[in-house]
Order: C-alpha cells, then structure tokens, then sequence
C-alpha cells in the first residue's frame, strides 16, 4: 500500500482538530512534480554545461539525475586553471579537465524573511554563457567582485573560447522549489502553533484532574473525625485503628480513595506507553500502546470503575472520565506525532530522489520537547531526525508526576520483608524501615545486621525507634490495610505465646 493511502486512513482515525492540522501530503507531492518540471526546462538552457562537466555526449536535456552527477563533481578538488596570463606554460590535460570541470552549489538565499532555493553555477567556461534558445543569463567576475552584464550570444557555441582568466558565475532561483519549502515550512509553523494550544489545554485539564482526585481521594482524617493521631509519648503496643461502624462504614464514607487507589494502581501495572523493564525500556509502539490502552479499558469496566458505578462523588465520576480522555488524547498525539513525521520524511526524501536536489533547511519540529505549557514555540531541529523526548512522552511524564503521586501507593510503604504495609513502623539507626513484627522476630534470632545495608543496628533498636509520624501517616491514607496488618500481628503474637506455653496454636478447646 502506499504511504498516502496508510497516511490517509491513519488521519482518519484521529479527531478532526488534528485531522486539520495534518501536512498535506498529497499536494507536496504535487509541487514536487511542478519542481521536476521546473528542472526539465532549465536543463535545455544549461545542458552542455552539464554534459561537459560529467563527460556525456547526449544533449537531449538534463534530468534531475544527471544534475544529481553534476553536483557530486562539483564536490571533488578542483584547481585553478592555468591561462596563458597566468603561466608560460601551456596547461596540462588534467589542468584544462579541472578547468571545464563547474560548480554547482544548491543553496538558499535568505536575504529575506523567508527562504528561496537557488543554483549557483561557477565556470570558467564562456560556452555557458551561450545557452540554448538565446537566454540571457547574467556573469559576475568574482575575482573582482563586480558584475560585468549580460551576454547576449551572438555567434555560435565553437567561435567562444573555451577558458577564459574570469570565473563566471550564474544564479538560477527555482519558483517550484520555493514554494515547495515554503509550502513545508508554514505547515510546519501552522502545526507548531496548534500544538502549543494543545498543549495548554492539556495541562489547564491534568491540573484540573489533579485538583479533582485530591478533594475526592481524601485520607481518613478528613472524613471520620474519630481519627486520632499518636504522638511519641504513647504506648506503640496499645495503638488500634478505629473507625465508626468498621471497615463497611470506612468504604462507603465520603471519600473514593481507594476507588482511585485502585484505578491508578492498574494504570501503573499495565503500562500503556512507557515500558520500565529491562528488555523493553522506553516509548512503546502505537500499536502496543493502543492494545493496552485497551485492554486497561476492559479491567477498569470490568470492575465498575471506567463509567464511575463504584465512584461515591459526582467529582470523582467526572476525573474519571478526564482521566480516560488525557490517556486517549495522548495515544491521539503519538499516531499524529508518527504520521506527520513519517509524511515529512518521505516527501523529503521524494523531493531528493525525484529532483536530486540535496535538502538543507531547517524546519520547526512540532514535536520537540515542550517541558511547560507556557513555551510560545518549539525548538529548531534538523529534519527528518527525530528528538530523543518527544511531545506526546513528556505529556506521559506528566502525567505520572502530577496524578500518580496523589494517591499514595502500598508498595512504596511496605516492609521490605513480609513486604505487607509496614504498619507500626520502626526506623532503624541506618534510616531503614521494617514492621515491628519483623523486628521483634530478627531480634528473637539474634539477628544484629540490617537486612537492607548490613549496619549492626537491630539488637539496640528499642521503643524510641517508632516512626511516629509514618504511624499517623498509614492510619490516615491506609486504614483498611493498617487494620488488617494489626489483626495478623495480633493473631501471629497469641500463635507464638501458646507455643511457648507447650500448646498448640491449631488445637481447639477441648472442654465441652
């Protein structure tokens, strides 16, 4: 299938606003072939000058590969030709070959504010200055710097001396091929202007979803005013979790904490768009993006969370639905990101192949790294290379580091070795935290080193090693779970005391 036909169906499955906004493709193609033409018809005019360069006998016309071959010549050393002038010596066949031998520089003039492709061609030779079909084409002695005027031929090609002690220059501007990169360059522009209001209404809606899950994601203390903070004067073995009615009353208060807990945890375990292991590091592919995307969608349907079922709050309902429109307008931005530029690198390198004329300029890359949304315009790059943080990356970044952090996680306030919440958290001396359960067993096994760093630290730990404020922190934002590792602490400690009485722990009663 051709690229047109894959970069039309592609736009078509993106929203119109982008859709818009996209290169034209088809109609750079279009003034490629306008450029062609324009090749075409200046090569009658300066085709010996061509064939004399590249050692060919057919005057037919030249094609954009032949001035393709003009151009590579033109890279090779030259030196300066000897004249009758300059040295008594008659000029060697390798001199007088270097001496034929033109220039051809393709070039931009930009003595204007905007950009306009041009030849420049450098000879020695004044048959050039004797095209085809009487044209009259301006010499410059750049020897002197000063132009000399027009020459109008007026008797044929072999009455004009082959080498003269002047270097002639020729300038032939290219209307085709300007509007061709101006064409490229204000699409370019006009696409940099869009995404940057893509970009601030991306962030003005991240902002709001942010706002939105933290006054609907509240802690305990905000919603029970039974919530009582410890202090480190109290007794850590009598601290309980308390909540009115129990566990029941704590999941249906006024809050969609662990709702969103949930939701962001399978946000983070699918991994839609940036993969954090080993093998696969780094920005996924569209389609695997998509996949996930997807397949995020189903477990969060699933479980009553993507239409808002299990959402408490009409403000929670509402972020979720925010929350799934940033995740979709990002996938959006990385099939538009994929599709502009691999546009752009084609016609670039059609208009090469068809035209053998080398791109130089230097457009605006919309998709740069745009780190704030206050950036009026994007960096300058060379295309068709690609930037090493993209648009649509940066806005999955901001994603993580303004919404993930909202809702603490367990697994970064787990014990690192029951690794369940760490709940009565002692802090060793090395800075290191374990639950008081695992400290109390490492202590009973004589165990001194810290499991983490190895500093002989667990047999002095003691009382005064209770984090307070970690305590009070995971009864506030992990009541449910704190509760939980309570009664297993509890049931674990009467399992070891009947144990050491001679009873076992599994054994029931059997008075009748």
């Amino acid at each position: 299938m051709h690229f047109s036909k894959t970069y039309t169906q592609l736009l078509s499955s993106l929203p119109p606003d982008l859709k818009s906004s996209a290169i034209e493709y088809r109609q750079l193609k279009k003034l490629i072939n306008q450029v062609v033409q324009e090749l075409t018809s200046l090569g009658a005019s300066i085709v010996f000058f061509a064939l004399a360069a590249v050692g060919l006998n057919d005057a037919a016309g030249l094609s954009p590969h032949v001035l393709q071959q003009v151009l590579e010549e033109s890279q090779a050393p030259q030196s300066v030709p000897q004249t009758p002038s300059s040295s008594q010596d008659s000029p060697g066949p390798s001199t007088a070959s270097n001496a034929l031998l033109p220039q051809i520089t393709y070039e931009l003039d930009t003595s204007s504010n905007e950009l306009h492709p041009q030849l420049r061609l450098r000879t020695y030779d004044d048959r050039l200055f004797a095209p085809a079909g009487g044209l009259s084409l301006d010499k410059v002695d750049l020897s002197e710097g000063v132009s000399t005027g027009d020459a109008s031929p007026s008797s044929p090609q072999s009455d004009l001396p082959l080498v003269t002690s002047q270097l002639r220059e020729i300038v032939v501007p290219l209307p085709s091929d300007s509007l061709f990169m101006q064409t490229l360059i204000h699409a370019h522009q006009s696409l940099s202007d869009r995404l940057t209001s893509f970009c601030t209404e991306f962030y003005s809606n991240l902002d709001t979803l942010a706002r939105e899950i933290s006054e609907t994601a509240r802690p305990m203390s905000q919603t029970h005013s039974a919530f009582h903070a410890h202090s480190s004067h109290a007794n850590a073995t009598m601290v309980r979790v308390r909540t009115p009615g129990g566990l029941l009353s704590l999941l249906s208060s006024k809050s969609d904490l662990y709702a969103w807990r949930e939701v962001l945890q399978l946000y983070i375990d699918e991994e839609v768009f940036e993969s954090t292991q080993e093998e696969s590091r780094g920005e996924r592919a569209i389609e695997d993006a998509e996949e996930r995307l997807a397949r995020l969608m189903r477990r969060l349907r699933a479980r009553g969370l993507s239409t808002g079922e299990r959402m408490k709050l009409k403000e929670s309902r509402h972020a979720m639905q925010l929350f799934l429109k940033l995740n979709h307008s990002i996938l959006n931005l990385y099939k538009f990101q994929y599709a502009t530029t691999e546009a752009t690198r084609k016609i670039l390198k059609k208009h090469a192949k068809r035209t053998a004329l080398p791109f130089t300029a230097t457009l605006p890359s919309p998709f740069s790294d745009v780190p704030t949304p206050q950036l009026s315009e994007t960096a300058l790059i060379a295309l068709p290379r690609r930037t090493s943080a993209s648009l649509a990356r940066t806005l999955v970044q901001a994603v993580g580091e303004t919404v993930l952090p909202i809702v603490p996680s367990v697994d970064d306030y787990s014990c690192a070795i029951c690794f369940n919440l760490a709940f009565k958290p002692v802090r060793l001396s090395c800075g290191h935290l374990y639950c008081v359960r695992c400290l109390v067993k490492m202590q009973k096994r004589g165990q001194a080193n810290c499991p983490m760093c190895r500093a002989p630290c667990v047999l002095v730990a003691d009382r005064t090693n209770v984090d307070w404020a970690m305590l009070n922190f995971m009864k506030d934002w992990f009541p449910v779970e704190a509760q939980k590792k309570l009664k297993a602490n509890e049931a674990e400690v009467a399992k070891e005391q009947m144990q050491e009485l001679g009873y076992s722990y599994d054994t029931q009663c059997s008075i009748q």
